[in-house]
Protein backbone atom coordinates (compact mmCIF):
# COMPACT_ATOMS: atom_id res chain seq x y z
CA UNK A 1 0.00 0.00 0.00
CA UNK A 2 1.22 2.96 -0.93
CA UNK A 3 1.84 5.82 1.20
CA UNK A 4 0.21 9.31 -0.05
CA UNK A 5 2.08 11.38 2.51
CA UNK A 6 5.24 10.17 2.16
CA UNK A 7 4.95 10.46 -1.27
CA UNK A 8 3.76 13.78 -1.09
CA UNK A 9 6.54 14.97 1.18
CA UNK A 10 9.02 13.45 -1.05
CA UNK A 11 7.91 15.67 -3.66
CA UNK A 12 7.88 18.91 -1.56
CA UNK A 13 10.97 18.22 -0.22
CA UNK A 14 13.03 17.69 -4.36
CA UNK A 15 10.86 21.07 -4.97
CA UNK A 16 12.11 23.08 -2.34
CA UNK A 17 15.74 21.77 -2.37
CA UNK A 18 16.55 20.78 -5.41
CA UNK A 19 14.32 22.89 -7.33
CA UNK A 20 12.51 20.52 -9.14
CA UNK A 21 9.19 21.05 -9.72
CA UNK A 22 6.93 18.33 -8.75
CA UNK A 23 5.49 17.69 -11.94
CA UNK A 24 8.94 16.58 -13.33
CA UNK A 25 9.12 13.60 -10.77
CA UNK A 26 5.44 12.42 -11.24
CA UNK A 27 6.15 12.02 -14.57
CA UNK A 28 9.39 10.14 -13.60
CA UNK A 29 6.99 8.05 -11.40
CA UNK A 30 4.81 6.82 -14.36
CA UNK A 31 7.61 6.21 -16.99
CA UNK A 32 9.19 4.03 -14.16
CA UNK A 33 5.81 2.67 -13.49
CA UNK A 34 5.85 1.90 -17.29
CA UNK A 35 8.99 1.09 -18.01
CA UNK A 36 8.09 -1.94 -15.19
CA UNK A 37 4.88 -3.16 -16.10
CA UNK A 38 6.67 -3.68 -19.84
CA UNK A 39 9.76 -5.37 -18.08
CA UNK A 40 7.51 -7.56 -16.07
CA UNK A 41 4.56 -7.79 -18.48
CA UNK A 42 4.63 -6.04 -22.13
CA UNK A 43 5.63 -7.83 -25.07
CA UNK A 44 8.78 -6.91 -27.53
CA UNK A 45 8.08 -3.66 -29.25
CA UNK A 46 5.05 -2.26 -26.53
CA UNK A 47 4.80 1.31 -26.61
CA UNK A 48 3.52 1.36 -22.69
CA UNK A 49 2.26 4.52 -20.54
CA UNK A 50 1.13 4.77 -16.90
CA UNK A 51 -0.66 7.26 -15.30
CA UNK A 52 -0.57 8.10 -11.36
CA UNK A 53 -2.70 9.55 -9.45
CA UNK A 54 -1.34 11.28 -6.69
CA UNK A 55 -4.25 11.80 -4.78
CA UNK A 56 -5.63 8.15 -4.50
CA UNK A 57 -2.54 6.46 -5.57
CA UNK A 58 -4.35 4.68 -8.18
CA UNK A 59 -1.97 3.57 -11.36
CA UNK A 60 -3.28 2.90 -14.75
CA UNK A 61 -1.67 1.26 -17.57
CA UNK A 62 -2.01 1.57 -21.75
CA UNK A 63 -0.81 0.29 -24.46
CA UNK A 64 -0.13 2.54 -27.06
CA UNK A 65 -0.27 2.54 -31.46
CA UNK A 66 0.33 4.92 -33.86
CA UNK A 67 -2.22 5.02 -36.47
CA UNK A 68 -0.27 4.68 -40.07
CA UNK A 69 -1.81 3.72 -43.79
CA UNK A 70 -0.56 1.75 -46.21
CA UNK A 71 0.90 4.53 -48.70
CA UNK A 72 3.50 5.07 -45.87
CA UNK A 73 4.07 1.80 -44.95
CA UNK A 74 5.97 -1.57 -45.48
CA UNK A 75 4.55 -4.58 -44.86
CA UNK A 76 7.61 -7.07 -43.77
CA UNK A 77 6.49 -10.60 -42.69
CA UNK A 78 9.34 -11.46 -40.85
CA UNK A 79 8.90 -7.98 -38.93
CA UNK A 80 5.53 -9.22 -38.01
CA UNK A 81 6.33 -12.23 -36.99
CA UNK A 82 9.45 -10.71 -34.55
CA UNK A 83 8.45 -7.21 -33.75
CA UNK A 84 11.43 -4.81 -33.03
CA UNK A 85 11.90 -2.64 -29.82
CA UNK A 86 12.11 0.25 -32.00
CA UNK A 87 10.51 1.39 -35.24
CA UNK A 88 12.70 0.53 -38.42
CA UNK A 89 12.76 2.90 -41.38
CA UNK A 90 13.23 1.72 -44.60
CA UNK A 91 13.46 3.67 -48.21
CA UNK A 92 11.46 2.24 -51.04
CA UNK A 93 10.81 4.06 -54.54
CA UNK A 94 12.77 7.07 -53.29
CA UNK A 95 10.07 7.68 -50.58
CA UNK A 96 11.10 6.62 -46.38
CA UNK A 97 8.49 4.30 -45.16
CA UNK A 98 7.66 2.92 -41.76
CA UNK A 99 7.64 -1.10 -41.85
CA UNK A 100 4.79 -2.17 -39.93
CA UNK A 101 4.89 -3.43 -36.52
CA UNK A 102 1.89 -4.44 -34.84
CA UNK A 103 2.76 -3.83 -31.55
CA UNK A 104 4.00 -0.18 -32.57
CA UNK A 105 1.07 1.03 -35.35
CA UNK A 106 -2.46 0.31 -36.63
CA UNK A 107 -3.84 0.46 -39.49
CA UNK A 108 -6.27 3.74 -40.37
CA UNK A 109 -8.86 1.16 -41.34
CA UNK A 110 -8.49 -0.77 -37.80
CA UNK A 111 -8.58 2.56 -35.98
CA UNK A 112 -11.57 4.10 -37.26
CA UNK A 113 -13.77 0.83 -35.90
CA UNK A 114 -12.60 2.41 -32.57
CA UNK A 115 -12.23 6.18 -33.17
CA UNK A 116 -14.45 7.58 -36.71
CA UNK A 117 -12.41 10.72 -37.26
CA UNK A 118 -9.15 9.45 -36.41
CA UNK A 119 -6.29 11.14 -38.42
CA UNK A 120 -2.43 9.18 -39.34
CA UNK A 121 0.10 9.94 -37.42
CA UNK A 122 -2.46 9.93 -33.96
CA UNK A 123 -2.22 7.78 -30.86
CA UNK A 124 -4.75 5.13 -30.07
CA UNK A 125 -4.65 3.59 -26.53
CA UNK A 126 -5.47 0.47 -25.29
CA UNK A 127 -6.21 -0.25 -21.29
CA UNK A 128 -4.30 -2.78 -20.13
CA UNK A 129 -4.93 -4.63 -16.93
CA UNK A 130 -3.49 -3.32 -13.91
CA UNK A 131 -0.92 -4.58 -11.96
CA UNK A 132 1.07 -3.61 -8.51
CA UNK A 133 3.16 -6.64 -7.81
CA UNK A 134 6.43 -5.98 -10.04
CA UNK A 135 9.98 -8.15 -9.56
CA UNK A 136 13.18 -7.62 -8.09
CA UNK A 137 13.98 -7.07 -12.09
CA UNK A 138 11.05 -4.58 -12.68
CA UNK A 139 11.28 -2.93 -9.78
CA UNK A 140 15.02 -2.41 -9.94
CA UNK A 141 15.00 -1.29 -13.17
CA UNK A 142 11.60 1.28 -12.44
CA UNK A 143 14.32 2.60 -9.41
CA UNK A 144 17.02 3.40 -11.95
CA UNK A 145 14.57 5.13 -14.28
CA UNK A 146 13.39 7.43 -11.60
CA UNK A 147 17.05 8.29 -10.38
CA UNK A 148 18.12 9.15 -14.18
CA UNK A 149 15.16 11.12 -14.21
CA UNK A 150 14.94 13.33 -11.25
CA UNK A 151 18.83 13.83 -12.08
CA UNK A 152 18.03 14.99 -15.58
CA UNK A 153 15.44 16.67 -14.51
CA UNK A 154 17.82 18.55 -11.72
CA UNK A 155 20.18 19.50 -14.33
CA UNK A 156 17.52 21.15 -16.14
CA UNK A 157 16.45 23.19 -13.40
CA UNK A 158 20.19 24.06 -12.37
CA UNK A 159 21.03 25.56 -16.43
CA UNK A 160 17.67 27.28 -15.92
CA UNK A 161 18.45 29.25 -12.63
CA UNK A 162 22.09 29.83 -13.40
CA UNK A 163 21.24 30.69 -17.17
CA UNK A 164 19.58 33.61 -16.07
CA UNK A 165 22.25 34.91 -13.94
CA UNK A 166 25.16 34.43 -16.94
CA UNK A 167 26.80 38.09 -16.84
CA UNK A 168 26.32 38.78 -13.43
CA UNK A 169 28.00 38.36 -10.32
CA UNK A 170 27.76 34.91 -8.16
CA UNK A 171 28.96 34.27 -4.44
CA UNK A 172 30.42 30.85 -3.40
CA UNK A 173 32.91 29.04 -1.43
CA UNK A 174 36.17 27.99 -2.50
CA UNK A 175 35.72 24.07 -2.32
CA UNK A 176 39.28 23.18 -3.12
CA UNK A 177 42.08 24.16 -5.29
CA UNK A 178 43.98 21.79 -8.31
CA UNK A 179 46.66 22.92 -10.64
CA UNK A 180 46.01 26.45 -10.01
CA UNK A 181 42.17 26.31 -10.85
CA UNK A 182 40.05 27.17 -7.90
CA UNK A 183 36.98 25.31 -7.74
CA UNK A 184 34.19 27.01 -5.91
CA UNK A 185 30.97 25.36 -4.33
CA UNK A 186 27.82 27.17 -5.31
CA UNK A 187 25.28 25.02 -3.27
CA UNK A 188 23.53 23.38 -6.60
CA UNK A 189 26.73 23.74 -9.25
CA UNK A 190 30.49 24.29 -9.27
CA UNK A 191 32.09 26.71 -9.99
CA UNK A 192 35.48 27.35 -11.92
CA UNK A 193 37.51 29.72 -11.99
CA UNK A 194 40.71 29.24 -14.40
CA UNK A 195 44.24 30.26 -13.42
CA UNK A 196 44.20 32.92 -16.14
CA UNK A 197 40.81 34.19 -15.18
CA UNK A 198 41.91 35.08 -11.86
CA UNK A 199 43.59 38.15 -10.87
CA UNK A 200 47.52 37.65 -10.17
CA UNK A 201 48.80 37.71 -6.40
CA UNK A 202 45.41 37.10 -5.03
CA UNK A 203 45.86 34.13 -2.63
CA UNK A 204 42.79 31.87 -1.59
CA UNK A 205 41.75 29.46 1.61
CA UNK A 206 39.46 26.60 1.29
CA UNK A 207 36.40 27.37 3.01
CA UNK A 208 36.90 31.24 2.08
CA UNK A 209 34.17 33.28 0.70
CA UNK A 210 34.99 34.89 -2.65
CA UNK A 211 32.63 36.72 -5.33
CA UNK A 212 33.31 36.11 -9.25
CA UNK A 213 31.65 36.65 -12.55
CA UNK A 214 29.90 34.45 -14.15
CA UNK A 215 30.70 34.10 -17.94
CA UNK A 216 29.80 30.95 -19.57
CA UNK A 217 27.44 28.29 -17.95
CA UNK A 218 28.88 24.38 -18.85
CA UNK A 219 26.66 21.43 -19.43
CA UNK A 220 29.29 18.43 -19.23
CA UNK A 221 28.89 14.74 -18.58
CA UNK A 222 30.22 15.72 -15.04
CA UNK A 223 28.03 18.38 -14.62
CA UNK A 224 27.22 21.66 -14.76
CA UNK A 225 30.46 23.73 -14.61
CA UNK A 226 30.00 27.32 -13.91
CA UNK A 227 32.61 29.50 -15.51
CA UNK A 228 33.73 32.26 -13.00
CA UNK A 229 36.25 35.05 -13.90
CA UNK A 230 37.65 37.70 -11.05
CA UNK A 231 39.52 39.16 -13.99
CA UNK A 232 37.06 39.81 -16.83
CA UNK A 233 36.60 43.84 -17.44
CA UNK A 234 33.21 43.05 -17.03
CA UNK A 235 33.40 41.68 -13.57
CA UNK A 236 34.92 45.26 -12.46
CA UNK A 237 31.83 46.82 -14.84
CA UNK A 238 29.29 45.13 -12.27
CA UNK A 239 30.83 45.97 -9.55
CA UNK A 240 30.45 49.58 -10.05
CA UNK A 241 26.58 48.91 -10.86
CA UNK A 242 26.24 47.33 -7.87
CA UNK A 243 28.19 50.41 -5.81
CA UNK A 244 26.63 53.34 -8.41
CA UNK A 245 22.73 53.49 -8.95
CA UNK A 246 23.52 56.27 -11.47
CA UNK A 247 24.44 53.10 -13.47
CA UNK A 248 21.66 51.06 -13.11
CA UNK A 249 19.46 53.80 -13.82
CA UNK A 250 20.83 54.78 -17.25
CA UNK A 251 21.84 58.01 -15.95
CA UNK A 252 25.89 57.08 -16.34
CA UNK A 253 26.94 54.57 -18.67
CA UNK A 254 30.34 52.54 -18.76
CA UNK A 255 31.49 53.44 -22.63
CA UNK A 256 34.93 51.33 -22.78
CA UNK A 257 37.03 49.04 -20.43
CA UNK A 258 40.61 48.83 -20.24
CA UNK A 259 42.17 45.83 -17.64
CA UNK A 260 45.13 44.91 -16.98
CA UNK A 261 43.95 42.78 -13.90
CA UNK A 262 45.39 43.10 -10.15
CA UNK A 263 47.24 45.94 -11.67
CA UNK A 264 45.56 48.90 -13.03
CA UNK A 265 42.39 49.54 -14.97
CA UNK A 266 41.25 52.83 -17.19
CA UNK A 267 37.62 53.16 -17.24
CA UNK A 268 35.71 55.55 -19.67
CA UNK A 269 32.67 57.40 -18.63
CA UNK A 270 29.64 59.17 -19.78
CA UNK A 271 26.71 60.87 -18.63
CA UNK A 272 23.26 61.24 -20.03
CA UNK A 273 22.13 63.95 -17.84
CA UNK A 274 24.01 67.45 -18.34
CA UNK A 275 23.28 67.50 -14.64
CA UNK A 276 25.34 64.33 -13.60
CA UNK A 277 28.95 64.46 -13.38
CA UNK A 278 30.02 61.03 -14.65
CA UNK A 279 33.21 60.87 -12.86
CA UNK A 280 31.94 61.94 -9.36
CA UNK A 281 29.22 59.12 -9.62
CA UNK A 282 31.81 56.63 -10.02
CA UNK A 283 34.45 58.01 -7.30
CA UNK A 284 31.82 58.58 -4.80
CA UNK A 285 31.44 60.59 -1.38
CA UNK A 286 35.09 60.79 -0.22
CA UNK A 287 35.89 57.96 -3.20
CA UNK A 288 33.74 55.54 -1.22
CA UNK A 289 32.65 54.03 -4.44
CA UNK A 290 35.83 53.44 -6.29
CA UNK A 291 37.63 52.50 -3.00
CA UNK A 292 35.36 49.50 -2.32
CA UNK A 293 35.67 47.98 -5.69
CA UNK A 294 39.91 48.71 -5.39
CA UNK A 295 39.37 46.82 -2.51
CA UNK A 296 37.10 43.98 -3.89
CA UNK A 297 40.22 43.60 -6.83
CA UNK A 298 43.32 43.74 -4.42
CA UNK A 299 43.88 46.97 -4.36
CA UNK A 300 44.05 47.37 -8.13
CA UNK A 301 44.17 51.11 -9.00
CA UNK A 302 41.39 52.53 -11.56
CA UNK A 303 41.61 55.85 -13.43
CA UNK A 304 38.09 56.77 -14.02
CA UNK A 305 37.99 59.47 -17.55
CA UNK A 306 35.08 61.43 -18.98
CA UNK A 307 34.29 59.63 -22.38
CA UNK A 308 34.25 62.14 -25.34
CA UNK A 309 32.86 62.34 -29.01
CA UNK A 310 36.15 64.28 -29.68
CA UNK A 311 39.31 61.94 -30.49
CA UNK A 312 41.60 64.29 -29.56
CA UNK A 313 40.06 64.95 -26.07
CA UNK A 314 39.35 61.19 -24.89
CA UNK A 315 42.75 60.59 -26.40
CA UNK A 316 44.44 62.98 -23.95
CA UNK A 317 42.31 62.11 -21.22
CA UNK A 318 42.95 58.31 -21.27
CA UNK A 319 46.67 59.43 -20.92
CA UNK A 320 45.71 60.40 -17.42
CA UNK A 321 47.71 61.26 -14.88
CA UNK A 322 50.04 62.64 -17.30
CA UNK A 323 49.19 66.12 -18.76
CA UNK A 324 49.55 66.37 -22.66
CA UNK A 325 50.24 69.39 -23.86
CA UNK A 326 48.55 68.39 -27.64
CA UNK A 327 47.27 65.55 -29.56
CA UNK A 328 47.09 65.69 -33.92
CA UNK A 329 45.36 62.95 -34.79
CA UNK A 330 44.85 61.09 -38.34
CA UNK A 331 41.27 59.52 -37.95
CA UNK A 332 41.82 57.62 -41.32
CA UNK A 333 44.73 55.67 -39.74
CA UNK A 334 42.75 55.48 -36.17
CA UNK A 335 46.50 57.19 -34.99
CA UNK A 336 47.48 59.82 -32.61
CA UNK A 337 50.59 61.73 -32.56
CA UNK A 338 50.43 63.19 -28.26
CA UNK A 339 53.05 65.93 -26.94
CA UNK A 340 53.86 65.78 -23.69
CA UNK A 341 56.70 68.00 -21.42
CA UNK A 342 59.42 66.21 -21.05
CA UNK A 343 59.10 65.70 -17.30
CA UNK A 344 55.55 64.35 -18.20
CA UNK A 345 57.14 62.09 -21.13
CA UNK A 346 57.70 58.72 -18.22
CA UNK A 347 54.20 59.59 -16.94
CA UNK A 348 52.31 59.05 -19.99
CA UNK A 349 54.27 56.40 -20.86
CA UNK A 350 53.73 54.72 -17.60
CA UNK A 351 55.83 51.82 -16.28
CA UNK A 352 56.48 49.03 -18.91
CA UNK A 353 54.46 51.41 -21.06
CA UNK A 354 51.62 50.48 -19.21
CA UNK A 355 49.87 53.54 -19.12
CA UNK A 356 49.72 54.76 -23.11
CA UNK A 357 48.96 50.77 -23.41
CA UNK A 358 46.13 50.77 -21.60
CA UNK A 359 44.91 54.22 -23.34
CA UNK A 360 45.29 52.64 -26.89
CA UNK A 361 42.66 49.82 -25.36
CA UNK A 362 40.08 52.27 -24.59
CA UNK A 363 40.87 54.28 -27.22
CA UNK A 364 41.35 51.95 -29.63
CA UNK A 365 43.67 54.46 -31.23
CA UNK A 366 47.38 54.02 -31.66
CA UNK A 367 49.28 56.45 -29.96
CA UNK A 368 52.69 57.69 -30.30
CA UNK A 369 54.09 59.95 -27.43
CA UNK A 370 56.44 62.60 -28.33
CA UNK A 371 58.46 65.18 -26.11
CA UNK A 372 58.03 68.38 -27.14
CA UNK A 373 62.03 69.21 -26.57
CA UNK A 374 62.62 66.62 -29.43
CA UNK A 375 64.34 68.57 -32.14
CA UNK A 376 64.57 65.63 -34.86
CA UNK A 377 62.52 62.57 -35.92
CA UNK A 378 65.78 60.26 -34.16
CA UNK A 379 66.35 62.38 -31.05
CA UNK A 380 61.79 61.73 -29.79
CA UNK A 381 61.41 59.11 -27.45
CA UNK A 382 58.99 57.10 -29.01
CA UNK A 383 56.15 54.58 -27.04
CA UNK A 384 53.62 53.11 -28.90
CA UNK A 385 50.41 50.32 -28.01
CA UNK A 386 47.77 49.66 -31.24
CA UNK A 387 45.48 47.11 -30.78
CA UNK A 388 44.96 44.39 -32.78
CA UNK A 389 42.60 46.07 -34.91
CA UNK A 390 40.74 49.48 -34.68
CA UNK A 391 37.38 47.94 -34.76
CA UNK A 392 38.22 44.90 -32.64
CA UNK A 393 39.96 46.43 -28.89
CA UNK A 394 42.75 44.20 -27.65
CA UNK A 395 41.50 41.39 -25.08
CA UNK A 396 40.90 43.11 -21.90
CA UNK A 397 39.11 46.12 -23.40
CA UNK A 398 35.36 46.18 -23.44
CA UNK A 399 32.43 48.23 -24.45
CA UNK A 400 28.73 48.63 -23.33
CA UNK A 401 27.58 47.20 -26.79
CA UNK A 402 30.28 44.24 -26.22
CA UNK A 403 28.94 40.90 -25.66
CA UNK A 404 30.73 39.02 -22.71
CA UNK A 405 33.30 36.38 -23.40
Amino acid sequence: MLDLKVINSVLSQLEDERGIPREKVLEAVELALATAYKKEYGKRGQIIRATFDIGTGATEFFQVKIVVDESTTIFDDAATEAPKEESEIREEDGERKVVFNPEHHILIEDAQKIKKDVIVGEEITFPLIARDDFGRIASQTAKQVIIQKIREAEKSSVLKEYGEREGQIVNGTVQRIERGNIFIDMGRATGLIPYDEQIPGERYRQGERIRAYLYRVEETPRGIFLRLSRSHPQFLVKLFEIEAPEITNGIVEIKTVAREAGSRTKIAVHSNDDHVDPVGSMVGQRGVRVTTVMSELAGEKIDIIEWSEDPAKFVADALSPAEVLSVEVNEDAKSAVVEVAEDQQSLAIGKGGQNVRLAAKLTSWRIDIKSVHSATEDESETTQEEPKATEEPEEGSTSDTEETK
